[in-house]
């Protein structure tokens, strides 16, 4: 894992811990020092720390890939030193810019929040991290339980997580926003454009808007592919490579090393975004798999599930569109086969700790062994839905700019979505009204009213597993309860919704239903896209997600909400992107869904794991901390398993946040050297970790 940490205060000499030793990250790269260091822990790659100054004063720090040039950074510097934010931030790449002038240091998050910015008071200023747990073990914070309750019962609900983290003390700027520090005393500021609240932002034209989705896209894909080439190091694994292996070929044989190919690569699941990335990074000029002179093609990695036999005839003609993609000569194809040992919930204990909990907790070990037969740069396509998709609350912003007509086709796809009945035919009205009540409902009383389900236990109206008209329904309000919300204490649910009730009479109104709703599902898909990164990290891989950039992420939101509403539009959006970039022979079925398969995959992980998850839940922490009760969880596990309609996403996020407390209390050590924890396990005999 890898971050950086730094802070400001108003003192000019290094920083002391309680003992009165210097306080130092362990394993850090120094960038600059006192009296506002900086630094760099973990296996940053050269090329993805870049400094550049203009004088000792004033500097501007880039971590991660970021496509702009060196004279590019230097404007962005000069920029910034003005005032300027949104230069540090437009850049191609996903990446954090930190930049000094003087004793003001600022501190940039990204758009959707894959790359966040913590800080927490500390030493009469202020620290900051991209990590949250090195920032906890700096305070010595303790677990914000009220978080985790917020957390299960309403995920994606930023009035009820606020700007906190699972740890006292230590909070996060929220997406769009810059940490802005001044002698230790700190600012946050957005760096958005503010749009009127009274009138919808002017929209530009349909193919205006695509353009700059397939001009962002291929700029995203060209700045990983400019970036340095990196052969994973064996050193530290098992040594090299023992040669010849009856059987086993050299991928094999890396794979079982636990190491990557070289080169970059791709998923290719057969649907439409990553396919579109394997594709845009094979078709681009740069040779995609170059090391020292020599061109190699893309390796595009497709997962067989064999464990499952629900969705069958889904999974096939999955794999068979992408063999037909991967037909692609620049494409070199791997499939990798497994069965029972890679469900969702097998090997739970072999994940390491993560910064914060997550869902993709349980699907760790799974995605792992997708990952060992990638490359040393991986593209997967996280986020492509949250950003072309339309949610289901845009309808209502249409209400709201009189757009009525363009309702019809969204909802008379909607009555087609979950087959003929004798409902289907109230299904549009039934969906206008919702829209309707929701375009009419004031922020203030929609979050008030998801407060009031809480405290009533009012789940009944929760969609089933694969509804699309009752998921599409319960997502047209404000905010809603989480799909764990129905298995936590009435105290637990309670706190939460004195949460909601400050967010609902302190904020005034906050834009528009829809947008509103859009961006915080972005932000939830951002964040388990981080646990994602963590948990199934591999050693001297990146993974590279490149609709979670911040021009990608701008491009999209550009798209107007009449061609977001319409079926398929994401498919289409992408279609356009491969067409204009040379790609136009696609396989038939591009750019279906894969709801049906994922949700047989959990629920056959859960059957086979279902022994080993109720022990998990004989004792739970959650339990300790008064979240639930560990009878009613066993119950649902039991049940679940055995075929009831269950909400699987919210027992997944309950076995995720034990596990994830179990992890916590028992790690040792700390990320930093004369801190009081540090000398406390010098003194027991415990050998701190140097990173996560």
């Amino acid at each position: 894992m890898r971050w950086l940490v730094g802070w400001s205060s108003t003192a000019t000499g290094p920083a002391a811990g309680r003992e009165g030793a210097t306080v130092l990250p362990v394993g850090a790269q120094l960038l600059w020092g006192d009296p506002d260091p900086l630094w760099a822990v973990g296996d940053w790659r050269p090329d993805e720390v870049r400094v550049v100054q203009a004088d000792p004063q004033t500097r501007l720090a880039v971590f991660g890939v970021c496509g702009a040039t060196d004279d590019q950074l230097r404007v962005g510097l000069f920029a910034a030193r003005g005032g300027a934010l949104r230069h540090l931030t437009a850049w191609p790449g996903s990446y954090t810019a930190v930049v000094q002038v003087g004793r003001r240091i600022t501190v940039t998050g990204d758009l959707a929040g894959a790359r966040p910015v913590f800080h927490t008071p500390w030493a009469g200023g202020t620290a900051y991290a991209t990590a949250a747990l090195p920032l906890a073990d700096l305070i010595e914070a303790g677990l914000d339980v009220g978080h985790l309750a917020a957390l299960l019962a309403c995920p994606d609900a930023p009035e009820a997580l606020g700007t906190g983290t699972p740890y006292e003390g230590v909070r996060r700027i929220p997406p769009g926003h810059a940490l802005v520090l001044r002698g230790g005393a700190r600012d946050i500021t957005s760096y958005e454009p503010t749009a009127s609240l009274a009138v919808a932002a002017p929209q530009i034209p349909p193919e205006q808007a695509v353009d700059g989705v397939r001009e962002a896209l291929i700029e995203a894909v060209r700045a990983r592919l400019a970036s340095p080439r990196h052969v994973p190091d064996p050193d530290g694994l098992d040594g090299l490579d023992p040669g010849p292996v009856p059987g086993m070929g050299p991928a094999e044989r890396r794979a079982a090393r636990g190491a990557p190919a070289p080169g970059i690569g791709a998923d290719l699941s057969g649907g439409s975004a990553s396919g579109t990335l394997a594709l845009l990074a094979a078709g681009l000029p740069g040779r995609p798999g170059t090391l020292n002179g020599h061109g190699e093609r893309l390796l595009a990695v497709t997962f067989n599930d064999r464990a499952t036999g629900g969705g069958q005839a889904h999974r096939e003609a999955e794999l068979e569109r992408a063999r037909s993609i991967a037909d692609n000569p620049r494409l070199r194809h791997v499939v990798v086969a497994a069965g029972e040992e890679a469900l969702p919930y097998a090997d739970l204990d072999s994940h390491p700790l993560t910064d914060e909990p997550g869902p993709s907790l349980i699907t760790a070990a799974r995605h792992r062994r997708r990952l060992l037969a990638g490359s040393a740069d991986h593209f997967v396509g996280h986020g492509a839905r949250q950003v072309l998709d339309a949610h289901p609350a845009r309808l209502a912003d249409l209400l709201m700019d009189r757009r009525r007509r363009h309702l019809l086709r969204p909802v008379t796809a909607l009555a087609k979505a979950d087959g003929p009945s004798a409902q289907s035919v109230f299904v549009p009205f039934t969906v206008y009204r919702a829209a309707r009540k929701l375009a009419r409902t004031p922020y203030a009383e929609g979050v008030a009213d998801t407060a009031r389900r809480l405290m009533e236990r009012q789940f009944a109206d929760e969609p089933a597993p694969g509804g699309a008209v009752d998921a599409s329904l319960a997502a047209l309000a404000w905010c809603r309860p989480g799909p764990a919300a129905r298995w936590l204490t009435g105290e637990a649910l309670a706190q939460v919704a004195g949460r909601l009730g400050d967010a609902a009479t302190r904020s005034p109104a906050s834009g528009r239903p829809g947008e509103r709703r859009a961006r915080a599902a972005l932000a939830r898909q951002a964040a388990d896209h981080r646990v994602f990164e963590q948990a199934a990290e591999i050693r001297s891989q990146r993974l590279h997600a490149p609709f979670l950039d911040n021009q990608v992420v701008l491009a999209c939101r550009a798209l107007p909400d009449t061609l977001r509403v319409q079926p398929g539009a994401r498919a289409a959006v992408l279609r356009s992107v491969l067409s204009g970039a040379g790609v136009r022979d696609l396989p038939p079925g591009w750019g279906a869904t894969s709801h049906l398969t994922h949700a047989a995959e959990v629920r056959a992980g859960l059957r086979t794991a279902v022994t080993d998850l109720v022990g998990l839940f004989d004792a739970p922490l959650l339990a300790d901390a008064g979240l639930v009760e560990a009878r009613v969880v066993r119950k649902a596990l039991r049940a679940a398993a055995e075929g009831e309609p269950l909400p699987l996403d919210g027992l997944a996020e309950l076995v995720s946040t034990e596990l994830w407390l179990r992890r916590l209390l028992a790690r040792r050590g700390t990320c930093w050297t004369g801190a009081a924890a540090r000398q406390r396990a010098l003194a027991g005999g415990v050998v701190p970790r140097a990173s996560l």
